[in-house]
């Protein structure tokens, strides 16, 4: 008894000497690289640049060398025929400076009022002028300053004219009427613009409105809008004498691209782009002109941003499709008869585990493994589906050299 007891303690060591020298072969003398399989997201994507379409159009007057009062602010929504914006009249300087010297008195009592009037309307517009002296403080674009500064007259316009309709102090109302008829006569004689279509009003006019539109979908290719020479991300300049609405339900956008994906491409397929600002857009294909081996591609959205609007020009990216899973590098994956594996590592010991490759870009794919039915699909006997080891989450893999 006691000789075998000797002999199966012996085996055990033998055996323990064995697995360590295995493990030790594994880890030091023939070393791999391993990977954590986690969940994860792959996609496949391609850079790009785009050029900004849209749906729009130009409202200019005959008195456009005067300059144009802004009753619509930049990117406000208006309606078909709603009056957009004015040409200034000859004596507007000295009207706007009796104005403003009424609208800082009114101002003064209104501090030294006890019971200052208050609606609704009057904080909400107070909320907006906070709003854009904060841009002012913030931006040091000349354009985007001034800008900022007819919206606050614009605002305080409204302000005073919804505090004349609730105040009760004879004195501020005295003030506004006197206001409210030095505004009649900048309005009399004064040419009106109204907007020709619904949508969103924009003083950025380029002069690329009929160049880049809608109408013009067969004649972009490369080539075409090449010769439009402009610099990517560059910033609209406002007008002085002209506005134009937008449809703000649409907007397209126009790439040029050579890789397989845009070679594969569909009308009607759906897309993501993901625009200079990292924000991701759902969008559809809509048009395909092809030109020299390369496809211009136009994109529809069903968005307009203010990006989109500012901007003719952007740097852009086009996410083919995305998927999520168990997430693994290429060179984990190994191919034999057809059939995708990877090869599990368990404190040193390897096993080769049939997955389903479900996606793959350049670098990495999404697995999972396979269901039974699956498998005896592809003929696998009942027994070896009973045996059938799953890849799961956190597993640790063999990357492959």
């Amino acid at each position: 008894m006691k000789n075998n007891e000797r002999i199966i303690g012996i085996i055990c060591i033998i055996g323990i000497l064995i697995y360590v020298m295995f493990a030790i072969y594994n880890l030091i003398i023939d070393p791999s690289d391993t990977y954590m399989v986690t969940q994860g997201t792959i996609a496949k994507e391609d850079e790009g640049v785009g050029y900004i379409i849209r749906d729009e159009k130009v409202v200019k007057g005959e008195d456009y060398e005067n300059g144009i009062y802004e009753i619509a602010s930049e990117n406000q929504k208006v309606a078909v025929n709603q009056s957009i914006f004015r040409y200034y009249s000859d004596n507007e300087k000295e009207v706007t400076a009796k104005i403003n010297e009424l609208n800082y008195q009114i101002q003064g009592l209104l501090e030294n009022e006890k019971n200052k009037p208050s609606s609704a309307d009057i904080k909400a517009i107070e909320k907006q002028i906070e709003e854009k002296i904060q841009n002012i403080n913030e931006v040091n674009n000349y354009q985007e300053v001034s800008e900022n500064k007819k919206n606050i007259d614009s605002l305080i316009s409204k302000k005073i004219n919804f505090i004349g309709d609730v105040t009760e102090n004879q004195e501020i109302k005295a003030l506004i009427n006197e206001r409210n008829s030095y505004e009649s006569q900048l309005k009399n004689g004064a040419e009106y613009q109204t907007a020709p279509i619904g949508g969103i009003v924009s003083y950025r006019v380029d002069g690329l409105e009929d160049k880049l539109s809608v109408d013009n979908f067969n004649l972009m290719t490369e080539d075409y809008l090449e010769e439009i020479d402009l610099k990517t991300g560059q910033i609209i300049a406002a007008s002085d004498n002209c506005g134009k609405v937008i449809d703000n339900f649409k907007c397209y956008i126009a790439v040029t691209m050579n890789s397989k994906e845009s070679a594969e491409a569909k009308v009607g397929d759906k897309v993501t782009l993901r625009i200079s600002n990292n924000e991701e857009y759902d969008a559809e294909i809509v048009q395909i002109n092809e030109e020299s081996g390369k496809r211009t591609i136009i994109f529809e959205m069903n968005k307009m941003t203010d990006a989109l609007v500012r901007q003719r020009k952007i740097a852009i990216d086009v996410i083919w499709w995305s998927d999520s899973g168990l997430k693994v590098p290429n060179k984990a994956v190994t191919k034999e008869k057809g059939l995708n594996y990877v090869t599990r590592n368990t404190n040193g010991i390897q096993t080769k585990l049939l997955v389903k490759v479900v996606r793959q870009n350049d670098r990495f794919s999404i697995i999972e493994p396979y269901e039974d039915e699956e498998l005896k699909e592809l003929g696998f006997s009942s027994s070896e589906i009973r045996n059938y080891r799953k890849i799961t989450n956190y597993d640790e893999v063999i990357i492959n050299k």
